[in-house]
């Protein structure tokens, strides 16, 4: 016979993801008593640091923020609990394996610069590029932070919030609104060669509009995936946002700010099922037979992990439940971090000193050199299969953070691409050395002596994604940043607003509004509705 060993509380959250601890802080913040269930011994979802080897660690999975929603960071009061930000001046490195190189900055002329380099044509068009993108983010971004209006029952406020959004779209111009709406739709490849001439810088931009998903540059729709990198990260070649400690010092401070103000965190329970009676979410049920009554559930959890296996089927329209089932989270990301007893020596910067070598290599290092070599990488997973010359995202978080390795060691984290979830022929767990190798064989093309350094080294596969951090489907993202899966669509149009058919039951996950990315923003948009509801049954 299970026990129930706990009164009724305010709100179950389920999930100490990112987004389960900025949406604990402020319900606590408002006067209730959340409580974070999380199954693993530590909080932070995929934004977490752990020992990658003796002496050695690094952010496992995600290894750069989304940034995260300044209002959190605000709100959060995060300096007061250790979370110090760091931004290093490069935005992006891209070497080439004829000994040139693309260094990307914050400072847009530092770029303009850098891209005359290569193109004098393409420094000038980047100008203008550059600046409608800034125009576009700006209007994108202000969507992002917000609660998607309804569609089939648009309030006032729903309303209102058309016409300021109309009111901005007016204020981009006949040109920016012009190229808004077409470029939604393109793919990077179209929109990029439109624009620029030189391959590497194609492939560099077109890499934000990839990145996570299951599609190439030639893909229709990539144009809306680089706008939403772009919004975000207030740069077209996307920039870096770190934390002294790696990511899993932010997430601690988030569990300490939500803590302070009167959350609660369990670590090491599992939810099994959600309770549901009479259409309405009443708690949880934990895998020892627990049961936690609760007035409201909100899932950190990816939707289909949420409403197709905790949730009763008999609680949801059949019609709804195939919906669901269709809900694109094809993973294709594998990650790999290295231990290296030096810092790796790239031939592109043969000619550079040691400070403009480390300069260089703090931001991400973009190996991919056209967009052909993109589209080919990605063919591969159109196939079941994992790529052979893999379009790969990295890091070096020593050279901003010492703390991570001992001193004069550093750790090297690779986004690798394309590694589907789902192979044709044998599985991950026979498949993840050759494809470490095959990641290790491209990067030597630009690094040729980093076997000579590699001290220990850790690999992620999309199964491992499913299996230890719950991501169905392997997806970083909770689902793909696909036009039909953004926006008031994220996941579906009747979920878009973080309510879900059974009252009192929230999603505040990445597969909601805006997405994946390590931004908060969808925790604090599902606590603002929460309380919106309590307010009007209040």
């Amino acid at each position: 016979m299970n026990v129930t060993r706990n009164h009724a509380v305010d709100i179950v959250i389920i999930g100490g993801g990112h987004n389960g601890l900025v949406a604990a802080f402020y319900l606590a913040k408002a006067g209730l008593k959340p409580l974070v269930l999380e199954r693993r011994s530590m909080v932070g979802g995929a934004a977490i640091t752990s020992e990658l080897c003796p002496g050695f660690r690094c952010s496992t999975l995600a290894h750069s923020a989304g940034p995260v929603h300044p209002n959190i960071i605000r709100d959060m009061k995060l300096h007061q609990f250790g979370v110090e930000r760091l931004e290093p001046e490069t935005c992006a490195f891209a070497p080439l394996l004829d000994g040139q190189r693309l260094v990307a900055y914050v400072d847009a002329n530092r770029t303009v610069e850098e891209i005359s380099k290569l193109s004098q044509k393409d420094g000038e068009r980047y100008q203008e590029f550059n600046q409608s993108i800034h125009q576009i983010g700006d209007l994108l971004r202000d969507i992002l932070w917000r609660t998607p209006p309804s569609i089939d029952t648009p309030t006032l406020t729903d309303a209102w919030q058309f016409i300021k959004t109309s009111r901005k779209f007016r204020a981009l111009g006949r040109t920016n609104g012009f190229r808004l709406l077409r470029w939604l739709p393109m793919s990077v490849a179209d929109l990029l060669t439109e624009w620029f001439e030189t391959d590497i810088l194609k492939s560099l931009l077109a890499a934000r509009g990839i990145y996570g998903d299951f599609r190439g540059p030639r893909s229709v729709g990539s144009g809306a995936a680089l706008l939403l990198q772009a919004a975000l990260s207030d740069h077209p070649v996307g920039s870096i946002h770190g934390f002294q400690g790696g990511l899993g010092a932010l997430t601690q401070g988030m569990a300490a700010a939500a803590e302070a103000a009167g959350a609660t965190i369990r670590n090491n329970v599992e939810v099994t099922r959600i309770t549901v009676k009479s259409g309405q979410a009443v708690g949880v049920v934990l895998d020892d037979g627990e049961e936690i009554p609760a007035s409201t559930v909100i899932s950190n959890v990816d939707p289909k992990r949420t409403l197709l296996h905790l949730v009763d089927p008999a609680n949801l329209d059949p019609n709804f439940v195939t919906k669901l089932q269709n809900i694109r989270t094809h993973g294709v990301m594998a990650k790999i971090n290295l231990a290296l007893d030096a810092l790796p020596v790239f031939t592109a910067l043969n000619t550079a000193t040691k400070t403009e070598a480390a300069s260089a290599l703090s931001g991400r290092i973009h190996i991919g050199p056209d967009l052909d070599y993109l589209e080919r990488a990605f063919d591969a997973s159109k196939y079941g299969r994992y790529s052979d010359r893999p379009y790969m995202d990295i890091t070096i978080p020593t050279l901003t953070d010492p703390t991570l390795a001992p001193a004069g060691h550093h750790v090297l984290s690779i986004c690798a691409q394309f590694a589907p979830y789902q192979l044709r022929e044998g599985n991950w767990d026979q498949s993840r050395d050759p494809f470490k190798d095959a990641v290790l064989a491209e990067l030597r093309h630009y690094v040729p002596t980093l076997d000579q350094h590699i001290v220990g080294q850790q690999v992620l596969t999309p199964l491992d994604f499913e299996s230890t951090y719950g991501m169905t489907g392997g997806h970083i993202f909770h689902g793909e940043h696909a036009l039909d899966q953004l926006f008031n669509l994220r996941p579906l149009p009747s979920l878009s607003q973080y309510r879900t058919p059974m009252r009192q039951l929230y999603l505040c996950g990445a597969g909601t509004h805006p997405g994946g990315g390590v931004t908060g923003a969808c925790g604090m948009n599902a606590s603002r509705e929460v309380l919106k509801d309590r307010r009007k049954r209040s």
